[in-house]
């Protein structure tokens, strides 16, 4: 049912995901109203270099 796009800067380790996915789904369902089942996460990785915020990459920060 619902499917939740994270988009990051590279350089977050995996026990972070894993947090992150955990409480998100259980707090997706309780609000949504759904089996924790049917949320899926996906993280989409960015280089520094790939990201700009205010009209400068984030690689020249």
């Amino acid at each position: 049912m619902p499917t939740i796009n994270v988009r990051l800067l590279k350089g977050r380790s995996i026990d972070q995901k894993r947090e992150f996915v955990d409480v998100v789904t259980r707090e997706a369902a309780r609000i949504l109203k759904c089996s924790p089942d049917v949320v899926d996460i996906l993280f989409e990785d960015f280089e520094k270099h790939d990201w700009a915020v205010g009209g400068k990459l984030a690689s020249d920060k």
